[in-house]
């Protein structure tokens, strides 16, 4: 009879196993001329694979030493020292608006009624917490070939009910972090990042370069298998302030008082002897909530994902940048029928994807599905123009729930012209030359 393994070998030999499967049967197909491209995909090999069958084997399924381990990653790549991993990207930009409700915040919290700058052209998650909480998103227009925000248009938008800012970077586009920040600054606003398209890309601020999501008094990150990196689903709210890291640790773990990790008890030595609102003196901590929150949480599985991941990042970003670079020299011919992107002077983007703007007299409509229907998969940019859509049908009848400071007129240029092609770093040159002799054939078509 074999000598029975400890439980150590088992789980290495399973491990290998993993490792060995993952390179025979998840190995890349090399692309070939008449293979669909996709916008995005996910780029991994065995060491993702390996860390998530080590966490199953755990069977914490909760956050727990992977959920620890990325956290401190994301930090120190960014350059903070407070990261909270959530369970998506849309859970992210929640956590973060709700953080700023937050009763601790005395007289700068945000409360229904009040006033949050915005734009239309983008995703609805960086709007929807606004609009559920009771606050009042105020649109500005943005500029076109930067797709973000119009920053001259921010002290026209200005109320006495203006309590924050809330913009994402544009495809990797950083907005300008600079003039938005110092507008903030000067009125006492809190400035939400939503940095989930734009992880890894660079601005110029105060005379250097500096990571998005980090200007600002929040960042936010999306893991979902298109973004920059990936862990499936999940999410990440980032701060340089210990308050504001409470409170959204606070809200993301159900709105408790007690911060003690899932599985821990009696991290402060006092479970028993508080005395909390008007709860009988020594009510147990871990039961007491200091917010109304929500189970925000990602698994240790998905963070085990992130930890393999967020080690291949910085290459992730240098070939969107090559990708990026590369696909424009083979468009600058197009310019007389295209808007080419145009980044922020100064900044240093980590690419989403490439976007641009049929100029008159190009029909988006004919380009586009001749384009798909050569095997290039294409985007809008998202929502165009969040107010047109059927969600907005009431507040739009009732003229109430959210204002628009001028108008709109390059949203809306956006939603009817615009469209982008991905960047991902799972493309090889090959491809790019596919996309580009494809998109100038519709072009001419």
């Amino acid at each position: 009879m074999s000598e029975m393994k400890t439980e150590a070998q088992a789980r290495q030999e399973i491990l290998d196993m993993v490792a060995d499967y993952c390179r025979t049967y998840h190995k890349k197909k090399e692309y070939e001329k008449g293979d669909r491209i996709p916008y995005a995909s996910r780029v991994y090999d065995e060491a993702e694979m390996v860390n998530l069958v080590d966490s199953s084997l755990e069977f914490w399924l909760t956050a727990g030493r992977y959920t620890d381990e990325f956290e401190a990653k994301l930090a120190a790549y960014l350059g903070v020292p407070y990261a909270c991993l959530v369970n998506s990207g849309s859970s992210a930009n929640l956590l973060a608006f709700m953080t700023l409700t937050s009763p601790l915040l005395g007289d700068r919290r945000v409360r229904p009624g009040d006033e949050v700058i915005t734009v239309a052209a983008g995703f609805p998650t960086t709007v929807t917490p606004i609009i559920q909480y009771g606050a009042v998103p105020v649109f500005v227009d943005v500029t076109i070939p930067e797709y973000n925000i119009d920053v001259t248009m921010l002290e026209k938008a200005l109320s006495d009910k203006t309590k924050a800012v809330m913009l994402a970077h544009t495809l990797g586009m950083p907005f300008d972090v600079a003039a938005v920040k110092a507008f903030c600054d000067k009125h006492n606003l809190w400035l939400v990042e939503d940095n989930c398209d734009a992880l890894g890309s660079e601005v110029l601020v105060d005379g250097k370069l500096q990571k998005t999501g980090t200007v600002g008094d929040l960042g936010t990150s999306s893991f979902y298998p298109p973004h920059h990196m990936t862990m499936g689903e999940g999410g990440a709210v980032y701060t340089k302030n210990p308050l504001l890291s409470k409170i959204m640790r606070s809200m993301r773990d159900w709105g408790r008082d007690c911060v003690c990790r899932s599985g821990q008890d009696n991290r402060c030595n006092h479970r028993f002897d508080g005395q909390y609102g008007e709860l009988p003196r020594g009510y147990d901590h871990k039961y007491v909530y200091s917010h109304f929150g929500y189970n925000l949480k990602a698994t240790d599985m998905q963070a085990a994902v992130g930890c393999a991941q967020i080690e291949k990042f910085p290459s992730f970003v240098e070939r969107r940048r090559h990708n990026f670079a590369y696909l424009y020299e083979k468009l600058k011919g197009a310019e007389d029928k295209l808007i080419l992107p145009k980044a922020l002077d100064g900044s240093n983007p980590s690419w989403f994807g490439f976007m641009v703007t049929c100029k008159e007299g190009v029909d988006r409509e004919k380009v586009v599905p001749t384009i798909e229907s050569k095997g290039v998969q294409t985007r809008m940019l998202f929502a165009g123009n969040l107010t047109r859509h059927p969600c907005f049908d009431e507040m739009r009848a009732s003229g109430k729930g959210y204002r628009v400071v001028g108008d709109l007129k390059n949203t809306d240029e956006i939603m009817r012209r615009t469209f982008w092609v991905g960047v991902y770093p799972g493309m090889t040159d090959a491809m790019l030359d596919t996309m580009a002799e494809v998109i100038l054939e519709a072009l001419n078509a």
